[in-house]
């Protein structure tokens, strides 16, 4: 992996970078305890398979950025393939490019489980918005794909905007429930779902968050962000006076100054400008995370849903503090483990 320290140190002539320990995707050991082996399975059981048929359910695993979501839902996903897909919910994942800013799952961490709507769409001038509405649309249709072979879907992503779209009965898309004019109006949600749902909510403390999420901003820009976005600015098409699509990815607005005016200002300024656009995305992941956070509870709160609560902060801490078998051990007891019970459960009912 080349360093970030490494391309100025060669190209920019900027002062070295602390390296960071890679904290990119809670990427834990991949060989859990014995004792937890027989967790895994292949494919669903007679009773799962005819339950499935009998009742369109599906599976929502929401949480803030950096949670852990995409790691949950791999792991829940593969242990019952190939009755599980995963429907992508993240509203700037859903479009092409910019797959190191945008934090996209890579492919050799999927473990075979088929995802869609993850990349899939291009952002332009001609339709540079992906709406809750296309949302709704699309992934309605591919959750029928989805239950046609008797597999479950399972919906995963911080956009809860998209979520609520997607599940509500009745949906208005001129009326955004999430605004602050409608903070305080629990009446503006739809309460009636569309689906026969399993909320699972990865929970970790914002302190604990907010470390892990400053941390992995340093990791991502070591491993292929920079001249991800490098390369992004070259494009023509980054001119573009649209403020829609990829242009609203965390990274891109921070480090629009810095491209745009890289030709024309010296080494210090250059560093200085590297610099508070660093700052400036990791201000911005954090004040993510915690409206995510606010959204969920409306949707807790206000539209009633039953979320279920799963407490990932100890496995999130060890990721930063340690490694290998330990982080593996805390995240199977802790955050898998539950998880799978609960959704067991659900397709059992």
């Amino acid at each position: 992996m080349r360093r970030l320290s490494d391309i100025f140190t060669k190209s920019h002539h900027f002062p070295r970078k602390k390296h960071h320990t890679s904290l990119i995707s809670l990427s834990f050991s991949k060989n859990p305890s014995s004792r937890r082996a027989h967790m895994t399975t292949h494919a669903a059981t007679p009773a799962i398979t005819t339950a499935i048929r009998r009742r369109k359910k599906i599976v929502v695993i929401m949480g803030a950025t950096g949670c852990g979501k995409s790691k949950l839902s791999v792991d829940l996903a593969s242990r019952f393939f190939p009755a599980s897909e995963i429907i992508n919910s993240d509203k700037i994942q859903v479009y092409r490019g910019l797959d190191a800013t945008t934090n996209k799952i890579p492919l050799h961490e999927r473990k075979n489980v088929r995802h869609h709507l993850l990349g899939e769409f291009d952002s332009s001038d001609s339709h540079p918005e992906f709406t809750p509405s296309d949302f709704r649309s699309s992934a309605s249709s591919v959750i029928s794909q989805i239950h046609s072979r008797r597999s479950v879907p399972f919906i995963v992503g911080g956009s809860n905007s998209f979520i609520y779209a997607l599940l509500s009965k009745k949906f208005n898309p001129e009326s955004d429930v999430f605004s602050e004019s409608n903070w305080g109006e629990d009446s503006v949600f739809c309460k009636e779902q569309r689906y026969s749902c399993c909320f699972l909510w990865v929970d970790v403390s914002l302190p604990v968050l907010n470390e892990y999420l400053v941390k992995r901003v340093d990791d991502m820009l070591e491993s292929g962000m920079f001249e991800e976005l490098a390369k992004y600015f070259e494009n023509p098409a980054s001119d573009s006076v649209s403020e829609c699509g990829l242009k609203k990815a965390i990274g891109v607005p921070e480090f629009e100054k810095y491209f745009k005016r890289f030709k024309s200002i010296d080494d210090e300024e250059r560093s200085m400008a590297y610099e508070e656009a660093v700052r400036a995305i990791k201000d911005n992941t954090c004040q993510l995370a915690k409206r995510q956070v606010g959204k969920i509870l409306r949707l807790r709160d206000a539209a009633g849903w039953d979320l279920k609560r799963v407490d990932a902060t100890e496995a999130v801490r060890a990721a930063m503090d340690c490694g290998g078998r330990k982080v593996a051990n805390i995240w199977e007891k802790q955050v898998a483990e539950p998880s799978m019970k609960i959704v067991k459960r659900f397709l059992m009912e």
